[in-house]
């Protein structure tokens, strides 16, 4: 009976622990804590590279994480005209703009975001 008894208390934490594994992957993880969601990558409407005339490169600090990268390329993105992509591995944000960049904008973007253009 003692047997049965303890076999199902172990069922029972192997089964939570599953489920806060499960739990886990669905959360965002990393540096921004594991009970917060990924964050979702906002799409770029226009995607003709055509349109985008301008191209720089802007050297990001502060990133630690993939949601990270995601939080700076969208607050990049939500700018008119910008066409950002960021790479947490370098560090950088590569930018396509359709008018002259406007570095103060770019920065201040950046910084509601989180996070420090480097110089």
């Amino acid at each position: 009976m003692i047997n049965v008894l303890i076999g199902l208390v172990l069922a029972g934490v192997i089964v939570a622990a599953a489920l806060r594994v499960r739990k886990r992957a669905k959360s965002g993880g990393g540096c921004c804590g594991e009970r917060q969601e990924a964050v979702r990558k906002t799409a770029v409407k226009d995607r003709n590279r055509a349109h985008y005339p301008y191209e720089m490169q802007l050297k990001i600090g502060g990133m630690t994480c993939e949601n990270c990268a995601r939080r700076v390329e969208n607050a990049l993105n939500s700018l008119d005209g910008v066409w950002a992509t960021v790479r947490i591995d370098t560090h950088t944000a590569q930018l396509r703009l359709k008018a002259a960049p406007d570095l103060d904008q770019l920065r201040e973007a950046v910084r509601q975001a989180g996070y420090v253009v480097m110089e």
